[in-house]
């Protein structure tokens, strides 16, 4: 087994799930999860597979922060075949949570959906009911409204430690610490924003991100460790209230951004090992060009992509 991860595919694809031949595929979206969920079923049992057995909620965690990455991925690849394969790859992992949780007696896989359609339904009741919504911008109000009344229903704490005095929660109660950095960052300002608490124009972001490099480059100059590592993070979370600001997702932003350096990195150990050297031996200045005709290359192959005939 070469990884863990190839493991949780295979399971998908093995021979307890294939179609008898001659079996319809016009089954139904809800007959098809019932399969799953039995194939998941027959993995965890005693004398299914061993790795699947050995699986807990806290071991499946890595997965399904990777397989939700790898749906995008597939999304802007424009490929519906992968982009369909990563979605099942991303479903199989709340069934499989789902049959650790009914094998513990906690809830299952049934459960998980009725929760999601009902609240589907009970957070558009300008749909389902009779209140109306005149644009986006009061449907995402409305969510967040009835999001709060849900919290208070339901009685939930805040767990994150940090002091609060208001009876009825916080609006940003909800917004996970687990999420990644950038993530939590633009959840946090989204819903700041949605109350009025947000910049004029983006100028106003500029400004501030200047103001934080500013004090970024005081705390390095007093080499005060700590205060540097806390106007970082001043200033990357201005940079995330920008990317808001102008309707991007930072971390997909962010994830196309770690994409070019790495192509245009990998051009320049091409480049270098061309001219008969390892790019660790060439001098700074030589990287500097290599760097330079890796984005030169970038262009180009961006205008013949242009260029190029379509519906070939």
């Amino acid at each position: 087994m070469a990884t863990k991860k190839k493991k949780v595919r295979k399971s998908r694809k093995s021979g307890a799930g294939r179609r008898a031949p001659g079996e319809s595929t016009l089954l139904t979206a809800g007959e098809w999860l019932e399969k799953l969920a039995a194939v998941q079923a027959r993995l965890r049992a005693p004398d299914g597979c061993p790795w699947d057995r050995e699986q807990t909620h806290a071991s499946l965690r890595t997965y399904m922060i990777e397989e939700a990455y790898e749906v995008l991925e597939a999304l802007e690849s424009g490929d519906d075949g992968k982009f369909r394969e990563e979605m099942g790859d991303l479903l199989l992992q709340i069934v499989f949570h789902s049959e650790i949780a009914k094998e513990e007696g906690r809830f299952t896989v049934a459960d998980v959906i009725r929760e999601v359609h009902d609240k589907m339904v009970r957070r558009h009741p300008h749909v389902f009911g009779e209140k109306r919504a005149k644009d986006a911008a009061e449907v995402l109000k409305n969510w967040e409204q009835i999001k709060k009344e849900e919290r208070r229903a339901a009685g939930k704490k805040r767990t994150d430690g940090a002091p609060h005095s208001a009876k009825d929660g916080s609006l940003l109660d909800g917004v996970s610490r687990a999420l990644p950095a950038a993530l939590e960052g633009f959840q946090l300002t989204r819903r700041a924003a949605r109350i009025g608490f947000d910049w004029s124009s983006a100028e106003g972001v500029f400004d501030k991100m200047s103001e934080e490099a500013g004090e970024l480059r005081q705390a390095l100059g007093a080499k005060d460790r700590k205060r540097t590592e806390e106007e970082m993070g001043d200033l990357l979370f201005a940079s995330v209230n920008l990317a808001r600001f102008l309707d991007i997702d930072p971390e997909i932003a962010l994830k196309k951004a770690n994409a070019k350096f790495s192509t245009r990195f990998r051009q320049m150990e091409e480049l270098a090992a061309k001219s008969g050297t390892a790019l660790a031996d060439v001098s700074r200045a030589q990287m500097e060009e290599f760097w330079e005709a890796a984005k030169r290359r970038e262009k180009d192959d961006l205008r013949k992509s242009a260029e190029a005939p379509k519906g070939r």
